[in-house]
């Protein structure tokens, strides 16, 4: 029986045909995919849970000032990295989306396996903030634009001012007004009243405070112009924090 070139292995290779060798490429191209995702599922979350931390974790610390205000722009740093590696390398327009899709995998597990697996705190009480339709408004900005200078300006902008109705059809019924022993509250404190969190310092609950209110009656889109400006700032700096650490070196011949 003989055997044809196609289907012998080359003196001293690895692999029997070209088809196998090409089978281990795409193989090793998804282990890679798999790496990246997960080496970037985890870099952002440890990111958001130290800077956005409680506003994220705690539905009653989901108010309408600092929770707005802090999550878009902590959650714009890895967004504006990713965005910078896809565009940059691959002319790929979805960077912001799959960071955003990263982060949630990872905080729906964490919430699952440890808030309510380990410690029982219901989901209600600590469902993630919602960053998918900011990804997909980042990511089409750039797409459309081909800019990362205008996506800065618009798509920044869109990113701090999507952030409080993207998560408020889920969040309206928890903001309803309750009256327990002749104390008005929401929903949401009612329930944070009765699963009491002992590591987490009452100075640290910073909710409907602060001087807001001296630029009308609803705080909300004050604070949601303050956060997509301040999320300009960080997409131009987090966007070179992108491009440096996606920088590729090349090895001149007689070097190596």
């Amino acid at each position: 029986m003989s055997i044809t070139n196609d289907t012998a292995p080359a003196a001293g290779g690895a692999w029997a045909s070209k088809e196998e060798f090409i089978g281990c490429v795409k193989l090793t191209d998804w282990i890679l995919l798999l790496v990246l995702f997960l080496v970037l599922l985890g870099s952002f979350h440890i990111h958001y849970m130290l800077l956005a931390g409680d506003w994220d974790f705690w539905i009653d610390f989901k108010d309408r000032r600092m929770w707005p205000t802090v999550a878009p722009i902590v959650a714009m740093c890895f967004a504006a990295a990713s965005q910078s590696f896809f565009w940059q390398k691959f002319r790929l327009p979805f960077g912001a989306t799959v960071a955003v899709f990263a982060l949630l995998v990872g905080e729906w597990i964490n919430r699952y396996d440890n808030f309510w697996g380990w410690t029982f705190f219901p989901i209600n009480l600590v469902f993630p903030s919602a960053l998918i339709p900011m990804g997909f408004w980042l990511d089409v900005v750039l797409l459309l634009s081909g800019s990362w200078v205008v996506t800065a300006i618009v798509g920044a902008m869109g990113w701090g001012l999507l952030f409080y109705p993207s998560n408020w059809p889920v969040l309206a019924q928890y903001h309803q007004a309750t009256e327990v022993d002749g104390v008005l509250l929401t929903l949401a404190d009612l329930i944070g009243f009765n699963y009491v969190r002992t590591g987490t310092p009452e100075y640290i609950r910073m909710i409907e405070r602060g001087t807001l209110r001296t630029f009308g009656k609803d705080v909300v889109p004050v604070a949601a112009f303050f956060s997509g400006f301040i999320s300009m700032l960080v997409y131009f700096l987090w966007w070179k924090v992108g491009g440096w650490f996606s920088t590729t070196a090349y090895i001149e011949n007689e070097d190596v």
